[in-house]
């Protein structure tokens, strides 16, 4: 299946059903009368967090959906049917934007959540809601209240404890792949990673979910290479762990070149927790390490050392990882129960 994060959609709710002009005529009856009814009103758009979806390739194909219309009212006082609402499945962590792809319509973060996208019109008054004692025989009936059309965008964000980020071939996918049972596509060239990929991780009998992005270079934000449109998807993070790779020439320049990007882009990633480690340590001699982990801690503060192929200081860093996610989520709840226990 292929993966699809962002996907424009045209919605419309259902028109509601026009009143109906009627006079009740029969036989042996003496008295008549109005008997029109009112139309029923139209069809909802609703959209729907479900589970076992991580993807919007289903928009790719699809990209129109009509709620149906109301029914006409009839004679005898009848009143047309409702239409039959429709619902869009997506992924759990999509967002709902409007056509400006800034304003959210909806965030939907968890299995069951829904959201009305558009409203479907009242049906019109058929002519027996209009007679009274000056005007016993109306003939006047109300149309439908038409439906609504909108473009949306849908924009998916992966539920993440922890994200992986770096440079092309910092490692991250080695990463992944050894701490979890993620199969992320492993190759000695740039930008092999050109989707997210998640694993979940198992540290001291517990577990978090891993999030692993495409590189950013500089220039990301500008568009160069895959651009930084996936960082999207580590926003929801409690915390970030960024990759350095120590076999390159300047570790530090490196690790300048993807705050940078973090800064550029917004949404507050730069100021989230945030873990340094210099990657690929099996690759270094003891002597190096310590030069390198000394040349990146002079503009990145405290550095771990890690290696996805001999896994040497994996479990360190994944201790640290959820300690941060642990703290992240005691912070939340505090402030859930905060605000909770507020009243005016």
């Amino acid at each position: 299946m292929k993966f699809l994060d962002l996907a424009r959609v045209t919605i419309r709710s259902g028109s509601g059903g026009a009143g109906c002009v009627s006079f009740r005529r029969e036989k042996y009856i003496e008295f008549g009368g109005p008997d029109g009814g009112d139309g029923g009103k139209g069809g909802d758009v609703w959209v729907e967090a479900v589970d076992g979806l991580n993807t919007l390739i289903d928009f790719r194909y699809l990209q129109h959906f009509h709620a149906k219309n109301g029914q006409h009212g009839m004679g005898r006082q009848r009143t047309g049917r409702n239409g039959a609402d429709i619902a869009l499945h997506v992924p759990v962590g999509t967002e709902i934007l409007d056509e400006d792809q800034q304003t959210v319509l909806a965030d939907l973060t968890a299995v069951g959540q829904r959201a009305c996208l558009a409203r479907g019109g009242n049906g019109g008054f058929g002519n027996l809601h209009f007679k009274s004692s000056v005007n016993q025989a109306p003939r006047r009936a109300l149309p439908g209240q038409a439906g609504v059309e909108r473009e949306i965008w849908l924009r998916l964000k992966l539920i993440a404890d922890a994200g992986l980020l770096g440079l092309p071939n910092a490692g991250k996918s080695t990463f992944l792949a050894a701490a979890s049972n993620a199969r992320p596509k492993i190759a000695d060239y740039p930008f092999t990673t050109l989707h997210p990929n998640l694993g979940v991780v198992a540290v001291d009998d517990d577990g978090f979910v891993l999030g692993d992005i495409p590189g950013l270079i500089e220039g990301a934000h500008e568009g160069r290479g895959i651009g930084d449109r996936f960082l999207g998807h580590v926003e929801r993070c409690s915390v970030l762990l960024h990759l350095v790779d120590g076999t390159a020439e300047d570790v530090a320049s490196d690790w300048r070149t993807v705050v940078r990007e973090l800064e550029a882009y917004g949404e507050g990633l730069a100021a989230k927790p945030r873990i340094t480690a210099l990657n690929k340590v099996d690759a270094l001699t003891a002597a190096d390490r310590g030069a390198r982990q000394e040349e990146l801690e002079a503009v990145a503060g405290p550095v771990m050392q890690v290696s996805g192929v001999s896994r040497d200081g994996m479990q360190d860093v994944l201790r640290a990882l959820k300690r941060q996610i642990d703290e992240g989520k005691r912070v939340a709840q505090d402030e859930t129960e905060e605000l909770s226990a507020w009243h005016p």
